[in-house]
């Protein structure tokens, strides 16, 4: 229960400060030796409110590989995502998205470290 009221309060958190900053925030859910698992929520903010409009489900392990899963409902249909990347001085990434019908795609990535 603790943990549902965490992720109540850094979700509430993480609407106020999207208002400041442009970049999505993580908020962590659990974390341990082995990584951390987060959500990313999708918040669209005005004037005076914000409004969520979806979000991304997330684990990223110390070396920086991790999985995320995430959907967004800004449009007219929902978008759903997945995506993967492995850790280590050069890391590969993959990642997949759509929703059902004509919005698709794939996306691929390399970081390398120097």
């Amino acid at each position: 229960m603790n943990r549902v009221i965490l992720a109540f309060l850094g979700v509430a958190a993480c609407a106020a400060a999207v208002v400041a900053i442009a970049e999505p925030i993580k908020v962590p859910v659990d974390s341990d030796e082995k990584g951390t698992a987060y959500i990313t929520p999708n918040v669209d903010s005005t004037e005076t409110s914000a409004r969520t409009n979806g979000a991304t489900v997330g684990v990223q392990r110390p070396d920086g590989s991790g999985l995320e899963a995430g959907t967004d409902t800004s449009g007219k249909r929902p978008t759903y995502s997945v995506g993967a990347k492995t850790g280590g001085d050069v890391s590969f990434s993959g990642g997949a998205h759509s929703d059902g019908k004509a919005n698709t795609g794939v996306k691929a990535g390399i970081t390398i470290k120097y």
